[in-house]
């Protein structure tokens, strides 16, 4: 049964660790493509669009005014 506590203390950190390892695995093509100004700036305008299409989708379904 001490053995089971062990664990559960453990768990959080390797929790964290995966996930941290996820996304900087997965966000690392995206580091190297950044690294040339044109690049940067479609990157910028895609993330724009994104977010405002997101925005106005949520501001539809919630009928904010």
């Amino acid at each position: 049964m001490a053995d089971f506590w062990v664990n559960l203390y453990k768990f959080p950190r390797f929790l964290i660790s995966v996930c941290l390892g996820f996304f900087l695995t997965t966000l690392q093509p995206v580091f190297k493509l950044l690294k040339s100004r044109k690049s940067i700036l479609v990157f910028n305008i895609i993330l724009l669009l994104t977010i405002g299409t997101c925005y106005k989708i949520i501001v539809k379904m919630l009928a904010i005014e």
